[in-house]
């Protein structure tokens, strides 16, 4: 039997971001900044939108997966990427937590975990990660994720 919760995020929804905590309070605005770029980052990969999707960046980017590291500029992503590999199956993703390690004026870090999913809502995996959103002349963007995605 599939939970109400399994059931929204299997259809792309995410979790809402968890209250600031007390320790972080002072940086409130800029946490709420930075879940809304994991927010844009997520809508702009499910939406196949990879204008949409590099805005969600802060360039260079860095990614470490798959035992490699990865630097991202722009116009690195291409519309093949949805079509082979780890996202040959796949049709949407969302988040299932998304907490914040550390935070301050200009950089968030986030303890995330998101799922990725076929068409027919089934789950291909969930995937520890953890993101870091910059500001960079007033833009908000991931500038480095660490994943143990594929």
């Amino acid at each position: 039997m599939v939970s109400r919760r399994d059931a929204l995020l299997g259809a792309g929804a995410s979790i809402a971001a968890p209250p600031v905590a007390a320790k972080h309070a002072k940086f409130a605005a800029e946490i709420a900044a930075a879940q809304a770029c994991l927010d844009a980052f997520m809508a702009a990969f499910n939406a196949r939108d990879l204008t949409a999707f590099e805005a969600s960046f802060n360039f260079p980017h860095v990614r470490f997966a798959s035992g490699k590291v990865t630097l991202i500029n722009p116009g690195y992503h291409k519309p093949e990427m949805f079509e082979r590999g780890a996202l040959a199956e796949w049709d949407h993703s969302a988040w299932q937590r998304r907490e914040v390690i550390h935070a301050g004026a200009d950089k968030v870090h986030l303890d995330t975990h998101f799922a990725r999913y076929r068409k027919d809502g089934s789950l291909i995996g969930g995937f520890d990660s953890v993101y870091v959103v910059t500001r960079q002349e007033g833009h908000w963007g991931i500038q480095g994720r660490s994943s143990y995605a594929p």
